[in-house]
């Protein structure tokens, strides 16, 4: 077999503020021969997830950063063109940490196969893939909805947050989303079936958590952190839980984190604030996974890929995130 060529995107430097282009160094080498225990796969979608840019960071969390000189760490979905690992053969489908790159050469931790014919790929990185883990696991079992309650979303247009929120219509919630610009938040509404809508582009938080939450929130589900986090904590009902998934509006922050100004109001209202990690939740993956499936095929969940063509664009594609340019699940099709 010749040696294909493996265009690649590698860390080289630790970003201050936001990322961009000259963070990285783009290289073409062939690839190497499979050994033993190892697998090349064929990448054909990556996934990009605002948890990237807090894997370039260096110091201790949830998982180690990646080092500098490293191909850059992403989930993806592909073709397994050479294996030397019995569980996996070639032209079998897989999903995995694939990194940015045209091919994947090593072992295959962590990765399963998925089926194309039972969805399309991209989906796999979307509600049946990490994204509709975190929206499932973050909500059902942090934020423990019952019917009837009142359910705000933060970053309700992203990949998480829509899924979220049709999770909690689903389990008989009142779901108000919040997003940036007028299209976004009449689609929450027309085709995702959320009741409400708040534009913190256009409109003030505070009075919209008013309008839309009169009684108040009884579950909150955060992906943005910041003013919009304490604007909901001075709407909290008793007992509420707040979710901190993410907190994309801090991410790429060069001074200190911004805190939470109104945290008293968990003690007022008796609330509680859990942070939440998808990976903590594993074992349970794959019966969420059918669940979803289920809901999709039924019609309840409707899934949204917002895909970028060109593994080139990479840096470029991966800032969408951090502008809100994404509708949904952002994914580079290389």
């Amino acid at each position: 077999m010749t040696a294909q060529t493996n265009r690649q995107f590698l860390l080289a430097k630790r970003p201050s503020g936001a990322a961009s282009r000259d963070d990285f160094t783009f290289q073409q080498v062939p690839v190497g021969e499979v050994a033993a225990g190892q697998v090349m796969v064929e990448n054909e979608y990556l996934s990009l997830d605002p948890a990237m840019r807090g894997w370039m960071n260096e110091g201790k969390s949830y998982i180690a950063p990646v080092n500098l000189g490293d191909v850059m760490r992403a989930l993806g979905v592909g073709k397994v063109i050479a294996s030397q690992v019995p569980e996996f053969a070639v032209g079998d489908y897989v999903q995995g940490a694939l990194g940015v790159q045209d091919y994947f050469l090593g072992e295959p931790k962590g990765f399963y196969k998925v089926d194309p014919k039972l969805a399309p790929l991209p989906r796999y990185l979307s509600a049946l893939g990490m994204t509709g883990m975190t929206a499932y696991f973050a909500l059902l079992d942090v934020g423990a909805p019952k019917a009837g309650e009142t359910v705000v979303i933060s970053g309700a247009a992203g990949a998480v947050g829509s899924v979220a929120g049709q999770i909690a219509k689903i389990k008989g919630c009142r779901v108000i989303g919040i997003a940036g610009g007028k299209e976004k938040c009449q689609s929450l509404i027309d085709e995702l079936g959320f009741d409400g809508a708040i534009d913190y582009k256009n409109e003030d938080v505070h009075a919209g958590l008013k309008r839309e939450c009169p009684k108040g929130v009884d579950v909150y589900f955060d992906n943005v952190g910041g003013d919009i986090l304490d604007a909901v904590l001075s709407r909290l009902a008793p007992k509420a839980r707040v979710i901190i998934c993410g907190a994309i509006s801090q991410y790429n922050n060069k001074e200190a984190v911004k805190g939470p100004t109104n945290y008293l109001s968990l003690l007022v209202n008796r609330a509680r604030m859990e942070g939440f990690v998808v990976m903590d939740y594993a074992p349970k993956f794959a019966a969420a996974g059918q669940e979803i499936a289920g809901w999709l095929a039924s019609g309840k969940l409707k899934s949204k890929e917002d895909i970028v063509e060109g593994l080139e664009t990479f840096p470029e594609t991966l800032m969408k995130l951090f502008k809100g340019e994404n509708f949904g699940k952002l994914v580079l099709k290389v």
